[in-house]
């Protein structure tokens, strides 16, 4: 089967939101990948928009000076990433999907997923923060809300939050199937997220854990009301994709993470054969059955027509 037209309509581009003006900042371990200020981000994706890329997920970099032990900012409606939600959604309205990140680490001193309590992360602290947070990109016009954090209950906590605010027609994306991987380190670069002490072992899954436990949780976020299931990363969980996809009635959406888009930028040196490794990782992707592929190759993917 060619999917070159089911791809293309797949695509999802992330972006990194950022406070200012005129900021248009490379990211030195992403090639081709900005952290921008409101006002450059809503160019960037009305170009993106006229490629035909219509769906986009938002990051935010919060500046160091706001951050807190409890990411206290990140729900703020006045925050760029709020801001560019609202702006975007004025100005394109239903022909735009956008997605949000859901999580502390970005808004945390100490760079972790969750509220730190005795040098370690408690799940049932952090959930009502992140239900705030879900509820400020809900009100700013998110499509949906996708939860990264990885803490137990919280999609059903999200879910309860925003039918509770009216806001019965945002989705939530659940990074159901995230593993603890070495293919992270680009994005926390340029999300500014790194951990000052520890790791998150203990809320993202083993990476040698099997298919019982990627499944459990996967049908178990399904049930707490998860519209779109997340497999983290993509490459190399492919057979965990397949799994998933055969164990829930939601689309799948995969991931193809910072570590994996650096890996390919840096071992080509030219478009033809990034397009060549890009096309092939795509249809990979395709076969193991993702609905949805998150990709910061997204952008060039679609202007260069890699896809065919």
């Amino acid at each position: 089967m060619n999917f070159a037209a089911d791809i293309k309509s797949s695509l999802v581009q992330p972006h990194f939101v950022v406070s200012g003006n005129g900021v248009n900042q490379p990211i030195e371990s992403m090639p081709g990948i900005n952290r921008q200020s409101v006002d450059v981000l809503c160019e960037t994706i009305a170009s993106d928009m006229a490629l035909g890329i219509t769906a986009h997920m938002l990051f935010a970099v919060v500046d160091h000076h706001e951050k807190d032990s409890t990411a206290s900012k990140a729900s703020h409606p006045d925050m760029p990433l709020q801001q560019a939600i609202a702006q975007l959604k004025q100005k394109y309205g239903g022909d735009i999907v956008i997605m949000t990140d859901v999580c502390l680490c970005t808004a945390t001193d100490h760079g972790h997923c969750g509220i730190v309590h005795n040098h370690e992360i408690d799940n049932d602290l952090t959930i009502p923060e992140l239900c705030k947070i879900a509820l400020s990109h809900a009100s700013a016009g998110a499509d949906y809300v996708s939860a990264s954090d990885m803490m137990d209950g919280r999609v059903k906590a999200i879910r309860h939050t925003l039918e509770e605010a009216g806001f019965t027609n945002t989705g939530i994306l659940s990074y159901s199937v995230k593993y603890a991987s070495a293919f992270y380190g680009p994005f926390r670069d340029a999300a500014s997220s790194s951990p000052t002490f520890g790791d998150r072992g203990s809320h993202q899954m083993d990476i040698r854990s099997g298919y019982d436990e990627a499944i459990l949780e996967a049908v178990s976020d399904e049930g707490e009301g998860a519209d779109i299931i997340m497999v983290k990363p993509a490459m190399t969980y492919l057979d965990v994709v397949r799994q998933v996809a055969d164990a829930v009635a939601r689309p799948v959406a995969v991931y193809n993470v910072s570590g994996e888009y650096s890996m390919v930028m840096s071992s080509t040196s030219d478009e033809e054969s990034t397009a060549s490794l890009v096309r092939e990782i795509f249809h990979s992707f395709k076969r193991a059955g993702a609905d949805i592929i998150v990709s910061y190759h997204a952008r060039a993917a679609v202007a260069g027509n890699w896809l065919d």
